[in-house]
């Protein structure tokens, strides 16, 4: 998996880790499944799920589902682009939580496959 492009890094805090668990249990899609919130080895929080869908993997394995990464005062909310396998900038906001609520809600599909 390609690592994407480096910014300057920013603190990642535990509690952060805690709100995005929070926010997920409200999602639209796929609340049957139990996503996985791991710290990227780049910086910031993966978000992983078992592909329901199996729109991205015909065996319902587990994909990439988020990267929400902190950089300078502000977040950055990427999603997987499966087919070229690389992280693509979503949306950016001073704050955490409307980017938690375009994952959990997502009406494109562009989170949950």
């Amino acid at each position: 998996m390609p690592i994407p492009q480096a910014r300057p890094p920013a603190r990642i805090h535990d509690m952060d880790r805690v709100r995005i668990e929070r926010a997920l249990r409200h999602r639209v899609r796929y609340r049957y499944v139990q996503p996985q919130i791991e710290r990227a080895e780049w910086g910031g929080w993966v978000i992983t799920s078992p592909c329901c869908s199996r729109n991205i993997d015909p065996n319902g394995g587990v994909i990439d589902i988020a990267w929400v990464e902190p950089v300078e005062d502000a977040w950055a909310l990427y999603f997987k682009d499966h087919v070229h396998d690389r992280w693509v900038l979503h949306d950016e906001s001073r704050h955490l939580q409307p980017l938690l609520d375009e994952i959990c809600v997502d009406p494109m599909r562009v989170f949950w496959p």
